[in-house]
């Protein structure tokens, strides 16, 4: 798991958190800022989660010289 992997799935949980609390008090406001947190935690996550293939697929091919 590289950085990226691990801050975008921090990010997702805190945005999972601050969409919960709005709802519950019906604060639109922070609703809206959970979500978008989550999808921002995605965008990064899943950049990482590609940086992690390239690096093994590199190195698999590399393995193979």
């Amino acid at each position: 798991m590289n950085k990226d992997q691990l801050a975008g799935r921090v990010e997702e949980a805190k945005g999972k958190l601050k969409e919960a609390a709005g709802k519950a008090i019906g604060n639109e406001k922070l609703e809206g800022k959970g979500i978008a947190e989550q999808a921002a935690g995605k965008v990064q996550k899943t950049y990482g989660d590609v940086k992690e293939r390239a690096k093994d697929a590199i190195k698999s091919g590399a393995d193979k010289l």
